[in-house]
């Protein structure tokens, strides 16, 4: 980890560690019963009721700092606020704690990561010291490396996602996942500019040939041995709408237009870390759709990888243009699962909201594994379906497939249904239509780039791979 995700691990065990009780609402009377008087006279004496957030700090016998006790609230607060504990994390004053608690393992791997997520910060752009903040010793009964993995993989997708566009264009993404490979021993292979034409990927030339910054593809190998798992992710690393312009409103946040190959670089650094016996592939199109004299013009018909034509109808949806090369390409090989991950509709969040990702597959095993998944580790996704009876709105006559079928309706699913027409040799296919931010912050979860539906694919993989 780099300084900056430093308190996103697990604090060393000095022996100076304090107390630090997690107590739930409705468990507070029993838990007091058990205390020594001194504590539950404190305890009345502040109020302490152990709401979401709530903390009480209580002095030893010299006065100095005891122990803390901290609430988690109801079933209900508890079901509303993810990562409770990491939210009472700022609350804490800057010491090492041991945990004392009544969570059932899967409760203390989760707050015990929402404690560690609670260190992120991006602050590549400030000039300010690193944040002093309250450390936890690892309970005993975690795996407490698997969980800073998870966490500095978050960290990456993040730190990625808030990066502003002047610093994270195609260049700059690809550097990013050469770290990657580099510090995991994975190979990597770039086709940039007009060679994505020779290497016949004409969308996703035609999507960033406008650019200043030249489009290119990347594809990450790692592993030599296992069932093939290859994650795809959408690279679009600013999003101007090209020719069809967004206003401007529209325009200010679509830096975070890479969240999905951001999400996908921080899975994949989670499984190289964990080092999985899997054949990795990671293919990432990253381009800038911007306008110039050559930009793709709406009612423009281009070539696909596929052999499949496309009329651009809004030169605004781009990603499933660069997508459906990459996810071609990748289909090629035929892998035992493919995922792709993208920031692709707002009819997504219309649906859904900015916190509930749908994911769409014709799979019912791996949409259910992906469900009970993402209750276990509380990554909220759900399931849309890949409705027959839309696939002609994607069919525009003049040729094979339309980019933005016209009257907006079911938007997000004839995203999926397009994307879907290029997958056919891949028995498991799944795309995630994400947001990839967290608008207003939240325990354990700042204002700014978040990784969504990572943890539930993590959980759930294993056994989809037998691994």
């Amino acid at each position: 980890m780099t300084n900056a995700h430093s308190l996103m691990a697990f604090a060393k065990d000095d022996g100076g560690a304090l107390p630090l009780h997690l107590v739930d609402a409705d468990g507070l009377d029993d838990w007091k019963a058990q205390q020594p008087s001194s504590v539950t006279a404190w305890l009345d004496t502040l109020n302490f009721k152990a709401a979401a957030g709530e903390v009480a700090l209580l002095p030893g016998e010299d006065g100095a700092l005891g122990l803390a006790v901290a609430g988690r609230g109801s079933a209900r607060d508890r079901a509303r606020n993810r990562f409770t504990l990491g939210g009472l994390r700022s609350k804490l004053p800057a010491r090492s704690f041991v945990l004392h608690h009544d969570l059932n393992p899967e409760e203390l791997a989760h707050e015990t990561l929402g404690w560690c997520l609670a260190g992120y910060a991006f602050q590549r752009f400030r000039n300010t010291p690193e944040r002093a903040l309250a450390g936890l010793v690892a309970p005993d009964t975690i795996d407490a490396a698997e969980i800073e993995t998870l966490a500095a993989g978050e960290a990456l997708s993040r730190d990625l996602i808030n990066t502003p566009a002047s610093h994270m264009g195609p260049e700059e993404l690809e550097s990013a996942i050469r770290a990657l490979a580099k510090a995991h021993g994975g190979k990597l292979d770039v086709t940039t500019g007009d060679d994505l034409l020779t290497a016949n990927l004409p969308l996703i030339h035609a999507v960033g040939r406008a650019s200043t910054r030249a489009p290119r593809l990347l594809d990450l190998r790692w592993g030599d041995t296992g069932p093939k798992l290859t994650l795809v992710g959408k690279g679009v690393c600013f999003d101007t709408g090209g020719l069809n312009l967004k206003p401007g409103a529209s325009m200010g946040l679509m830096k975070k237009d890479m969240g999905g190959a951001a999400t996908v670089i921080g899975l994949a650094q989670m499984i190289m870390a964990r080092g999985w016996p899997v054949r990795l592939r990671v293919l990432i199109p990253a381009v800038e759709n911007a306008v110039s004299g050559n930009a793709m013009r709406p009612g423009d018909i281009l070539p696909s990888r596929k052999g499949l034509s496309v009329e651009i109808n809004n030169t605004d949806a781009e990603g499933r243009l660069v997508l459906a090369d990459a996810l071609t390409l990748a289909d090629e090989e035929a892998p035992d699962i493919m995922v792709c991950m993208a920031t692709l509709t707002g009819a997504a969040r219309v649906a859904l909201g900015p916190d509930v990702p749908p994911f769409f597959t014709r799979d019912a095993t791996l949409s259910d594994a992906l469900l009970q998944a993402a209750s276990t580790v509380q990554d909220p996704l759900w399931p849309l379906p890949l409705h027959p009876a839309y696939e002609g709105l994607i069919e525009p006559g003049i040729a094979d497939l339309d980019n933005a079928p016209s009257g907006g309706m079911a938007g997000a699913i004839t995203a999926a249904l397009f994307l879907h027409r290029f997958v056919e040799a891949t028995p498991r296919f799944v795309h995630f239509d994400i947001y990839g931010y967290q608008s207003k912050p939240a325990p354990a979860r700042p204002k700014g780039g978040v990784g969504q539906g990572a943890r539930a694919l993590y959980a759930a993989l294993p056994r989809l791979l037998d691994l």
